[in-house]
Formats: C-alpha cells, structure tokens, sequence
C-alpha cells in the first residue's frame, strides 16, 4: 500500500482519520507547512495538486524561494531518487 503523493516534484504523505472519517496530508521534506484534506480519494488528489500550486504561487507572490523536498543533499551529495529511496524506502 502507498500512502504518498507526488506532484510538481513534491511529495505529501496522506493519512486516514477513522475517527474525522476524513484524509488529510502533508508536503514532506520542506521547512514551510503545507496541508490538505478531503474525503475521497478523488478530491484528496485534487486538494494536493491545489495546495502545491498555492505553495508555489505564494512564493512567488511574497518573492520568496520555494523549498523543494528533495535537492539531493544530505551531509554528503547523492543522487535526488537515491535520497528518495533512502526517505520512502522505494525510489518511486
């Protein structure tokens, strides 16, 4: 099973709440805090894809640099899928 999205380069993990009967996720690997929610699988997408493109359009706005969630560092330079793997545990 995969609980994580990709889009534009970013990627979010995506939770269930029984409880909220409700998904909700979060832009992984950046400083900025990015978040969605919906209650399909459908709109889950659509409300990511919605949230990256708020995030990248924001930083446009206040001309700030965008995070990306993974620039191929760690304490040594790897490779971008190769930091992938190593955070997800697959370089999907």
């Amino acid at each position: 099973m995969n609980n994580i999205l990709e889009y534009k380069g970013y990627r979010a993990r995506v939770d269930f709440s029984a409880e909220g009967r409700i998904f909700h996720g979060k832009i992984e690997f950046i400083n900025d805090l990015v978040t969605f929610e919906a209650t399909t699988v459908e709109e889950l997408e659509k409300e990511f894809q919605a949230a990256v493109d708020d995030y990248l359009e924001t930083c446009e706005k206040l001309d700030i640099k965008q995070q990306k969630s993974f620039k191929g560092t760690l304490n040594v330079r790897i490779a971008p899928d190769l930091h992938k793997t190593s955070a997800f545990g697959y370089g999907g």
